[in-house]
């Protein structure tokens, strides 16, 4: 027979009035674990007396907790809801740990009020043992369903980064790194990048040391050691968020060579075959980015002349000869070439960066006809830049605030930082020797200070004032202007923004491309 109502409350009167001796009304407890097979009511009542006196009764410790398991199951919400919100109460000595694997399997749910009761269940926890509760989400993690899997990563990375200190120490640190060590080896994409945020914030990885860690973890997920298929999306996918998430790590002391080495050696002589994972993503120009900001932090090449020469060759592809010159001199037709503002600032600013390492690598590595045909187009390509930055300013004369965010400005503000930046990086290659002392910001990157435009003699770096140069995109089409006849107040539709904060995560609704991981098991593991 089901316990009722007043029989619970006089089991819970026995109980409170006990005091000291609460282990000798064993029965007493019993009938309150009990309470969970009766109506609403009682489940209720038994969702908040079962935990109030837990702690008295270890011999019926698991009885206790699958009774407040069977209340987090039932087909009451508010039930649920109830028994989750006293889970916390349980979570003491070794039954810690289970506790949090519990919850974590409890963030399945659909339901939105009772989600978050598992959130702040979760974190409660978390201040009482971190470890404990980590040891509960990672099992989940390693060993659950994908849909358990996937919510505990999510909360990983959301909540780590907001508790205090005191809670996570060095020791919790070293855990949660150890940890994803062992996820990491079969993730997806989109799960790789969530772990690497979670790692990129933690306190002890932020020395050098540390960041060189992450480099490793990312080299690993990279292959690295294998040639790129660029026909296959999933693996070109692979290198690109490889990339991203290891682009903010690099620095002088952090350096991005393997990875500036992979991208001249397997990247570049296939970038007109590259397979782009989203539709609407220009694959070669986000490769080239990718590679110009790496080209930065580059160390010391093994292969360094070799992977400027691949350099260089890929520059002269989007350097073109002036009209009715050919390769050798010879007609070529008088048909105006197309100057691709965007892929030659990408790729003169990392042959910029490489060739600081070799400086003579204009001066003795190339020969005299080669070297000659490279200056005839870097003149070409110069001229052409001078026509359509003197539109641009004339365009741009003395606008100012919200005048420079209309879209059509924006493009032009963002155009002029480009031809600007190819203008200093040619100015350089033209002395003699070559020089690689000019600096530069790449054009979708961030700019400290800012110029007005339009003032008389503007330097080769001067960018427009305002927000209009955040998170814009360079021009990303492959045809854009012809530099003797640049279009007069109309510029291309299709720049739109490029911002840094996509790259985290699949674009497209993609994220399992990685391989699938292996089965694991299903079902709840109490």
């Amino acid at each position: 027979m089901a316990v009722t109502v007043q029989e619970l409350y006089r089991n819970y009167g026995i109980l409170a009035d006990a005091k000291d001796d609460l282990s000798q009304h064993k029965d007493a407890y019993q009938a309150i674990l009990d309470g969970v097979k009766g109506g609403p009511k009682e489940k209720c009542l038994a969702a908040q007396f079962i935990p109030k006196f837990f702690s008295h009764f270890p011999e019926l410790a698991d009885a206790a907790i699958n009774a407040q398991l069977d209340l987090c199951e039932d087909e009451d919400v508010s039930i649920r809801r109830q028994a989750i919100k006293e889970l916390p109460r349980f979570a003491a000595g070794e039954n810690l740990p289970r506790v949090a694997d519990i919850l974590t399997q409890l963030l399945q749910t659909d339901d939105s009020a009772e989600f978050n009761q598992v959130n702040t269940a979760l974190i409660s926890i978390f201040k009482i043992d971190a470890k404990g509760t980590l040891g509960g989400l990672f099992t989940q993690i390693l060993q659950g369903e994908d849909i358990v899997r996937e919510r505990a990563i999510k909360f990983l990375s959301t909540k780590l980064k907001t508790l205090p200190e005191e809670v996570m120490t060095k020791e919790v640190e070293d855990f949660i790194f150890t940890e994803i060590k062992k996820v990491l080896e079969d993730v997806t994409g989109e799960e790789f990048v969530l772990l690497m945020r979670i790692l990129a914030g933690l306190k002890s990885l932020q020395t050098v040391s540390g960041r060189q860690q992450l480099v490793e973890l990312v080299v690993e997920q990279a292959f690295l050691e294998q040639a790129l298929n660029p026909a296959d999306a999933d693996s070109v996918d692979r290198l690109l968020q490889c990339t991203r998430q290891a682009l903010p790590l690099f620095s002088k002391n952090v350096h991005s060579t393997r990875f500036v080495t992979y991208f001249c050696e397997h990247v570049l002589p296939n970038l007109s075959m590259l397979t782009s994972p989203v539709a609407e993503l220009d694959i070669q120009l986000e490769v080239l980015k990718l590679l110009a900001e790496m080209s930065r932090f580059c160390g010391d090449m093994e292969k360094l002349e070799t992977n400027l020469k691949i350099l260089f060759e890929k520059l002269l592809e989007f350097m073109p000869l002036p009209p009715g010159e050919g390769e050798n001199g010879e007609h070529s037709g008088n048909e105006e070439p197309r100057l691709q503002f965007s892929y030659v600032e990408c790729l003169l600013f990392s042959f910029h960066q490489l060739g600081k390492k070799l400086p003579d690598f204009l001066i003795d590595k190339i020969n005299t006809e080669r070297l000659k045909d490279f200056k005839i187009r870097l003149q070409y390509f110069a001229r052409g830049l001078q026509v359509y930055i003197r539109q641009l300013r004339v365009a741009l004369q003395g606008k100012t605030g919200d005048a420079l965010k209309t879209e059509e400005n924006k493009i032009k503000v963002v155009a002029l930082k480009i031809t600007n930046n190819i203008n200093v990086l040619i100015k350089d290659l033209f002395h003699n020797p070559p020089s690689y002392k000019s600096t530069i910001t790449l054009s979708w990157k961030p700019v400290q200070k800012m110029d007005v435009v339009g003032q008389k003699r503007p330097s080769g770096e001067e960018v427009a004032p305002g927000s209009a140069m955040k998170k814009v995109s360079p021009l990303p089409r492959r045809d854009a202007r012809q530099i003797y006849n640049p279009p007069s107040g109309k510029y291309s539709a299709t720049i739109g923004n490029f911002s840094y904060e996509q790259r985290g995560g699949f674009r497209g609704g993609r994220g399992r491309g990685w391989g699938g991981r292996g089965n694991r098991s299903r079902g709840r593991i109490y």
